[in-house]
């Protein structure tokens, strides 16, 4: 064909192209967005699963997503933070790739997300204990170990979650290939302490009197037995998060949030309900949890990885990374993401997939848990 030829053809397409973009610039609702979002994410793979289900976990429905491009891929379960801050509207974002070398299974608490719409709130949130939910991630487990039929599975639990993941594996080594732990919380006030010494820090360098006067006057913050309010955690959090303590060089982490708006998993309902959910289980949960001190684990019979922002200051990196270098396991790895600050599952997304699949995966490979290599 002739030079004349081609550019007449290119000509015509690149017009026809344009027409069509100009036809339909966008998608017009959330329905659409998410479609497009489903289909990029659609596992086509004979041997993969791409579902969201319910299960009766703790005498109630919960849900949970389940996405493997392989099932012989070994599993991984995702134990939200919060309170109620779930992970499964937000990981057709953060988690994007992970299919492809795990079975990930997101799972919405009890409380939180698609489990709270499934379940009557009078009949569910007396029920919302640190406890009762330490019970239901057993029985998840459980679950996961049996459906899949995997001897043993990876746990990652991320802030409120890591508190979960670590009891668990500190209970129950016999089920993980290994416990990844992501802003991974330990001794809760004295990460409160320096939350709160870090912000006024801040105020003081910026000149912010109104976060100074805020601050000061909840002072002295976490100090002592005395059980912290709802109303002091949420003043710490406010300027914490409003100088970058919870997403790096953010005043919060909404950007994240957001991401719920587009989940595919998620119908308008359960969006809608979302923060209602969340506010519940902070209500209910959040002052007991940062009672929590898991400084007297001072011994692992499971692998343990951390991965830590070097900017958190939420859930104190400081001392996640202090009580790291006194544990014993089996193997131990730390990666500290340097861009990142509490929400780093978001914040390097790139990251975090490459550290699963360097640190978390040869654990199972080891030992035969893995797709054959030639499948891939």
């Amino acid at each position: 064909m002739r030079t004349e030829s081609w550019l007449s053809l290119a000509v015509l397409l690149l017009g026809s192209l344009q027409a069509r973009a100009q036809e339909t610039p966008g998608p017009r609702h959330r329905t659409e967005a998410t479609q497009v979002i489903a289909e990029l994410r659609r596992i086509v793979a004979p041997e993969g699963a791409e579902r969201t289900e319910k299960l009766r976990i703790g005498g109630i429905d919960q849900w949970v997503s389940v996405r493997s491009r392989d099932l012989r891929n070994p599993v991984l379960l995702v134990l939200h933070g919060g309170p109620g801050w779930v992970a499964m509207p937000t990981s057709w974002y953060f988690a994007h790739g992970w299919d492809e070398f795990f079975t990930v299974i997101q799972w919405d608490q009890r409380g939180a997300g698609k489990t709270y719409v499934a379940n009557d709130p009078a009949t569910v949130t007396p029920t919302l204990t640190v406890e009762r939910i330490h019970a239901d991630a057993e029985e998840l487990v459980q679950w996961a170990r049996k459906r899949f039929g995997k001897e043993k599975v990876f746990v990652l639990g991320h802030s409120w979650g890591s508190l979960l993941g670590l009891t668990l594996a500190e209970k129950h080594p016999e089920w993980l290939h290994g416990y990844i732990g992501v802003g991974q919380g330990i001794d809760a006030r004295e990460s409160e302490r320096r939350g709160w010494a870090w912000a006024m820090a801040r105020a003081r360098e910026t000149k912010n009197e109104a976060a100074i006067r805020d601050l000061d006057s909840i002072a002295p913050y976490a100090v002592g037995e005395k059980p912290l309010s709802l109303e002091d955690i949420l003043v710490q959090r406010r300027w914490l998060n409003f100088f970058g303590g919870a997403a790096y060089r953010r005043p919060d982490a909404s950007f994240e949030g957001a991401a719920v708006l587009l989940s595919p998993e998620y119908t308008e309902e359960d969006v809608r309900q979302r923060w209602k959910a969340e506010e519940i289980s902070v209500e209910k949960l959040l002052p007991t949890i940062l009672t929590t001190d898991l400084s007297h684990v001072k011994r692992l019979k499971t692998p343990l990885i951390l991965f830590l922002g070097r900017h958190d200051y939420n859930v104190s990196a400081t001392v996640a990374a202090e009580w790291f270098t006194g544990v014993k396991a089996p193997s131990k790895q730390l990666v500290w993401f340097e861009q990142s600050a509490h929400e780093l599952m978001a914040e390097e997304p790139g990251k975090v997939l490459l550290s699963l699949v360097r640190h978390a995966r040869p654990l199972a490979e080891r030992v035969g848990d893995v797709a054959p290599s030639n499948s891939r």
